[in-house]
């Protein structure tokens, strides 16, 4: 049975999924295409993940934490589909979704961003507002294809920038990272059949036609640069047409129907109810506030590795910690603590007996690094701080960079560089940060080392001091990375910062100011 639209202002109404109506009647089958040109670079904008807490919202594209306590995946990510005319508030429906829905890791995929390349024929057909885009074939489904699936098994993927000014695909790739919820939203969400079994729960966004008409023509004309009579003449060609023979036919095919789009509050509650109990019951659920509730219960993982408060290191942190302690004596105590704490990670590297002559002639029996070698990856911009005291003491360590920027207008962090060795797979990582509050910096940090295939027991994370918080955060979403520090605070306060705290360490290191609700997570997050 079709889903029945709801009366306005009434709850949704689920339904039977299983239908039996093939869709080859309403969609001429979409033809292969070729897959994008693969890019090598990293240094490109993130679409990341959206971290929720009862305090304010964190964004993250760290790897996601609904891995058991063996470390492995529990469950695929759950993917809601929202299907719908152009302009019907699709976008707006999905962003109220996430904002109700309070959980971890929900990340946006738009199929704006899979139009297929067009030809030069069909280049000049689209400055002439001759193409239709509202057709099945405009669309990469097999691209659509690809990506949702590795994002439903929690794997990074690159997606392409579509430029509708220019009816084409930008240069550069953005990458996604796997999420805890995924909601993928299109005028043809439910227009392949092997789309559509990738989808845990299918809305369709039913709003009137003058309204979809009007807000097309408002956002062509400010946002894509296109004429009125362009625009209207597009709308009666291709967008009306097809709406009446491709999308409004599938209807039929979603579990619940909104009316009015955005404007049906009651129906988004509704909505939202439904995921957490879905969520429930694969046990994807990740409450900020009970997992902190639950760091006071719990002992520190045993992944971790607290440098021995000697007096010369309390001594020293007495120092640093000090809001009266100079530039140059913070500088100069921090890089003494610094080796002192890369000295102590190496003594947790693997070590082989071996057996060497001394100039005398005898032998010794000692001990060699067994792995085939070290390399630094400094999160930017305070990681690097660290990088002197690496290479003093490993002779010829490779050197990595990672920054991962935060958006001054969005607040969302953003990967804009990786720099990595090559052959990093087989090597045994020094991840550097100095320091760590939430732990949602070091996550994104390591959830990249593992899609460059760096196994999760051959990274170290280091850091001058931690939060309680985010030792259990990462322990809990990486249960074999090892952490080391050198001191640990049990406290973080509503700003994310870490009490007592040594402030924010690259404003203090550099001589520069921060703004003054910035954690000392994102001091990893600037430039």
């Amino acid at each position: 049975m079709a889903a029945a639209p709801l009366p306005e202002g009434a709850p949704p109404e689920p339904r039977d999924s299983s239908s039996a109506e093939s869709l080859d009647r309403l969609y001429p089958a979409v033809g292969s295409t070729k897959p994008p040109r693969k890019r090598t670079t990293s240094q490109c904008k993130s679409e990341p993940p959206l971290l929720r807490t009862s305090k304010r919202t964190i964004y993250t594209a760290g790897r996601p934490p609904w891995y058991n306590e063996h470390g492995t995946q529990s469950k695929e990510a759950f993917v809601i589909g929202l299907g719908g005319g152009s302009a019907s508030g699709k976008t707006t429906v999905a962003t109220m979704i996430i904002e109700a829905l309070d959980v971890p890791w929900v990340v946006l995929l738009s199929m704006d961003s899979f139009y297929k390349v067009l030809t030069k024929q069909q280049q000049e057909q689209a400055a002439s507002n001759d193409f239709n885009f509202d057709h099945p074939d405009a669309f990469d489904f097999d691209l659509i294809i690809a990506t949702l699936k590795k994002l439903k098994q929690g794997k990074s993927v690159k997606i392409p920038i579509y430029d509708f000014t220019t009816h084409s695909r930008k240069k550069e790739w953005k990458t996604l990272y796997g999420a805890n919820v995924i909601i993928f939203e299109g005028i043809m969400a439910f227009a392949d059949k092997e789309l559509l079994k990738l989808l845990d729960l299918k809305i369709f966004v039913d709003t009137d036609s003058d309204i979809r008409l009007v807000r097309r023509l408002r956002r062509d004309i400010s946002e894509r640069g296109r004429d009125i009579e362009g625009v209207i003449k597009q709308y009666n060609k291709f967008v009306k047409p097809a709406f009446d023979q491709y999308i409004q036919p599938t209807m039929r095919l979603a579990d619940i129907v909104v009316p009015r789009g955005s404007g049906n509050t009651v129906a988004i509650d509704l909505i939202v109810q439904h995921v957490h109990s879905q969520l429930e019951e694969r046990k994807l659920r990740w409450d900020m506030a009970a997992l902190a509730s639950a760091h006071q219960c719990h002992p520190l993982p045993q992944t971790l590795s607290v440098l021995k408060s000697t007096p010369q290191v309390r001594g020293m942190h007495t120092i640093i910690r000090n809001k009266e302690t100079s530039r140059d004596e913070f500088i100069f105590y921090s890089k003494r603590l610094m080796r002192l704490l890369i000295e102590h990670a190496l003594s947790l590297l693997p070590f082989q007996s071996c057996t060497v002559q001394t100039p005398q002639g005898h032998d010794y029996e000692g001990r060699t690094y067994s792995g085939k070698q070290i390399t630094g990856v400094s999160i930017l911009r305070a990681g690097e701080t660290m990088e002197p005291a690496l290479r003093a003491v490993c002779k010829d360590v490779r050197i990595g960079t990672i920054l991962i920027q935060t958006n001054c207008n969005t607040g969302e962090p953003e990967l804009h560089y990786l720099r990595l060795p090559k052959d990093i797979s087989e090597d045994h990582v020094i991840l550097m940060d100095c320091t760590v509050s939430t732990g949602a910096a070091a996550m994104m940090a390591v959830r990249v080392l593992l899609d460059h295939d760096v196994p999760e027991d051959k990274i170290f994370l280091l850091s001058l001091l931690m939060a309680e918080m985010g030792v259990h955060s990462v322990a809990y979403a990486f249960p074999r990375v090892k952490i080391i520090t050198t001191a640990v605070d049990k406290k973080v306060n509503d700003l994310f910062r870490i009490i007592p705290g040594i402030g924010n360490f690259g404003d203090r290191y550099f001589g520069t100011d921060a703004p003054p609700d910035w954690s000392d997570d994102e001091d990893a997050l600037s430039t």
